[in-house]
C-alpha cells in the first residue's frame, strides 16, 4: 500500500517545484544589481550601500558571520533586540489606537 501511494504522489508532483529549485530561485532573487554608467564607480557603490544598508543585509552577513561572543556582548545585544521589540509594539498599539479613533470619527487634525 505505500508503494502505491508513492508511485501516485511522484506521478502528480511537479518536477520545478523541488525544494532545491526553490532555494536557488530564491537565492537569485535576494541579490542586489547596481548598475555603472560611464564607468563611475564612485557612484555605483554609493548606490550600492544605500541598498545594502536599505535592505539589510549588512545584518544579515553580521549575524552569520561565526565567532565567539562574550556573555557580556550576548547580554547587551539581547537588551537592544528587546529594547526595539518594546518600541516596535508600543508604536504598532498606539498607530492602532490612532486609527480606530479615526475610523470612528473621533480624531481631530493632530
Amino acid at each position: 500500500m505505500n508503494h502505491i501511494a508513492k508511485h501516485i504522489s511522484s506521478i502528480f508532483r511537479l518536477p520545478s517545484l523541488s525544494p532545491a529549485s526553490l532555494s536557488c530561485e530564491f537565492q537569485q532573487l535576494r541579490g542586489i544589481r547596481v548598475r555603472v554608467n560611464n564607468g563611475n564607480l564612485e557612484s555605483a557603490l554609493r548606490v550600492m550601500k544605500r541598498k545594502m544598508d536599505s535592505s539589510g543585509i549588512e545584518r544579515l552577513i553580521k549575524r552569520e558571520q561565526i565567532y565567539h561572543l562574550k556573555n557580556s556582548q550576548k547580554r547587551v545585544l539581547a537588551r537592544q533586540r528587546l529594547e526595539r521589540r518594546i518600541q516596535s509594539e508600543d508604536f504598532n498599539r498606539k498607530l492602532k489606537a490612532i486609527l480606530f479613533k479615526k475610523l470612528r470619527g473621533y480624531v481631530t487634525t493632530l
